[in-house]
């Protein structure tokens, strides 16, 4: 199950794709003669979702989520980004971390309506996070500080990159094998794993790359960038595999 494809394909290129929903950054950007406040994604999680068969659709943080925003879905990808609201974990903010406090209200709700309505979830370096802390876990909140080095964190604009060991019978093993070569740009990791969640992979220096929730249709969070790595997209096509029977089960039942 650890080949470059997987078990998970979509059928052929007649077959629908699924909707993904990719949230976003709210953040200043300069473009052309505009220097404005934009709502902005790294282009490459959209070719990912492109190149593994989903149709990408962009999500601002506007406001709160609402059921009918989940409703249009068949899967959705939490991205990368600012830090999460410590208070949200019962801590007091450390020195370093930044948050972007309407980002966490519109995709905290986002989440928890995704995941009530069976959607499959793929959360990917801040998206890992989130989804710990809205299932009850912590964050660390600077990981050099624990492991002794910033091997994580990547030079600016750039990846780290780190190798990350699976944990035998999960489903992050069962795709993409004993190990992942991950591309990495973090300083805040997964503390205390939620009750309903199972660590799916560690780093060599044991800091949390990757849990997955038992029973979920899929939810998985990797604290590394797949998006980084267009030579492996075994993860991101099995996900896009369970976003794509999920809509079959829907448009069957409507």
């Amino acid at each position: 199950m650890a080949s470059n494809g997987s078990a998970f394909t979509l059928e052929d290129d007649l077959t629908p794709r699924p909707l993904i929903g990719l949230t976003t950054y709210r953040e200043p950007a300069r473009f052309g003669s505009w220097d404005t406040e934009c709502a902005v994604l790294h282009f490459n999680y959209v070719e990912m979702i492109e190149d593994a068969g989903g149709i990408p659709v962009l999500l601002p943080p506007a406001g709160v989520a609402r059921p009918e925003l989940v409703a249009g879905l068949d899967g959705l990808l939490l991205a990368g980004g600012a830090d999460i609201e410590p208070h949200r974990y019962g801590a007091a903010p450390a020195p370093g971390t930044y948050t972007r406090p309407g980002r966490d209200v519109f995709e905290f709700e986002l989440f928890a309506l995704a995941r009530a309505a069976g959607l499959p979830i793929l959360g990917v370096c801040r998206g890992i996070q989130l989804i710990n802390v809205a299932l009850g876990g912590t964050l660390v909140q600077h990981l050099p500080d624990e492991i002794g080095h910033e091997q994580h964190s990547g030079p600016p604009g750039d990846y780290g990159v780190t190798t990350a060991r699976t944990t035998p019978g999960t489903l992050v093993a069962a795709l993409a094998g004993p190990e992942v070569r991950a591309h990495c740009h973090h300083h805040q990791a997964v503390g205390r794993v939620a009750p309903c969640l199972r660590v799916a992979a560690r780093s060599t220096d044991g800091s949390i790359e990757a849990v997955e929730e038992p029973g979920a249709p899929f939810l998985v969070g990797l604290q590394w960038h797949p998006e980084a790595d267009p030579a492996d997209r075994r993860l991101v096509r099995a996900f896009i595999a369970a976003a794509a029977a999920t809509s079959r089960v829907v448009t069957a039942g409507r």
